[in-house]
């Protein structure tokens, strides 16, 4: 076993949900403390992830499960809130102060595009250059100019992603759509198309983690997930399909935030991509995820399209992606998103994912993007 754990983890379904995000929070903290075991009162410290909520959200929604003395903390990095979290938690635990913590991701999102004045200058706004989806598009078209990648293959993305989410409870979206279907769907912004683009929605996710010590006294050793590397940087070069943005090229190839902090999460994994048996990566839009496959190390540069082709993303491929549907089919809670993820792959590791199941999964890896070059990358064991 390593040094710290997962010993609990719990999930609200992702959607539009009529609840208070206090509801739906408590009760992803809830599920993972039954999975865990345990009590409320035994939790020594709590860390929130939220990028919409109001402050100290943590101790509104935790205060339901009972009022105690400990530090709830709440943690904003984007897109990558949940990595940043669930990392300060590892951290506290490794420093000997505690040995047993609950990391939250929770978020309301609003309506339509993400609100442009919490990611982008005002400048910009008024440039008409705040809308998330006008970057992706741009790295699409200049992946599909240098390297031949197609719209065909871009769909195939969002194909696997609709199919895995028919059996995942969680999901927003649960229901599959052909090919034609897709690529039919209307344009958002050339060339991502609506069923090949996640949504905002509401959603939040928990794990409870311990020292390796702990889960051994709380006989827990048996089904704790080992988490074997926790990442989460912000790259010297963060302008590549993220924002704000103050100067971009989309021909730059100096490292992005992905291949970056993957690289860091090897090393201390002591791992390299073919050791990974399933994957769950940012997918905002199903181009993000080609990508995402060569800053990962899934596959050189530029064939990433050719790994959606041959199938060896899919379930039952060499390198499983997504299993969950992804975000595309999840939709994006920004705070809730990463620790999602996370709950995936424990469920993975754990062999409890029923239909949607990679066979023998002993090491997983969550991924994350976001905001200002904002990633983690999470990587677990059995």
């Amino acid at each position: 076993m390593s040094d710290v754990v997962i010993i609990g983890a719990g999930m609200h379904p992702f959607g539009r949900i009529d609840k208070t995000y206090e509801e739906i929070g408590a009760d992803a903290a809830s599920a993972a403390l039954r999975d865990a075991g345990i009590e409320w009162s035994q939790i020594q410290a709590a860390y929130l992830s939220r990028m919409y909520l109001p402050a100290t959200s943590g101790a509104r929604i935790l205060r339901r499960l009972g009022s105690t003395d400990m530090s709830i903390t709440d943690i904003e990095a984007a897109c990558a809130s949940g990595g940043a979290a669930l990392r300060q938690g590892v951290l506290a635990i490794r420093s000997g102060e505690v040995d047993l913590v609950m990391v939250l991701g929770c978020e309301k999102m609003p309506r339509g595009f993400m609100d442009p004045s919490m990611i982008y200058s005002p400048w910009q706004i008024e440039l008409g250059m705040s809308l998330n989806p006008a970057y992706w598009s741009m790295r699409a078209q200049r992946h599909i100019y240098e390297y031949g990648t197609t719209e065909l293959q871009i769909a195939k993305v969002a194909y696997k992603n609709h199919k895995n989410s028919v059996h995942n409870p969680y999901a927003m979206y649960r229901k599959e759509f052909s090919l034609e279907e897709i690529l039919n769907s209307p344009p958002v912004c050339d060339p991502i198309r609506r069923l090949e683009i996640c949504a905002p929605d509401d959603g939040a996710a928990a794990v409870v983690i311990a020292s390796a010590k702990r889960a051994r006294e709380l006989g827990a050793s048996g089904k704790a997930i080992n988490i074997a590397a926790c990442c989460h940087t912000i790259a010297r070069y963060s302008a590549d399909f993220r924002c704000p943005a103050d100067s971009m090229s989309a021909t730059a190839n100096n490292p992005g935030p992905t291949e970056v902090t993957g690289k860091q999460a090897y090393e201390r994994a002591g791992l390299g991509p073919k050791d990974i048996d399933c994957f769950e990566v940012q997918d905002t839009d199903a181009f993000c995820e080609i990508e995402i496959y060569e800053a990962l190390g899934l596959c050189p540069l530029g064939e990433g399209g050719k790994l959606i082709d041959e199938g060896k993303t899919d379930i039952g491929g060499d390198m499983p992606v997504n299993m969950s549907g992804g975000l595309i089919s999840k939709g994006e809670p920004v705070g809730a998103s990463h620790l999602g993820q996370v709950v995936e792959i424990v469920t993975q590791l754990r062999g409890q994912a029923g239909p949607r199941q990679v066979a023998n999964a002993k090491v997983g890896l969550a991924h994350v993007l976001g905001a200002g070059g904002n990633c983690a990358v999470t990587i677990m064991q059995r």
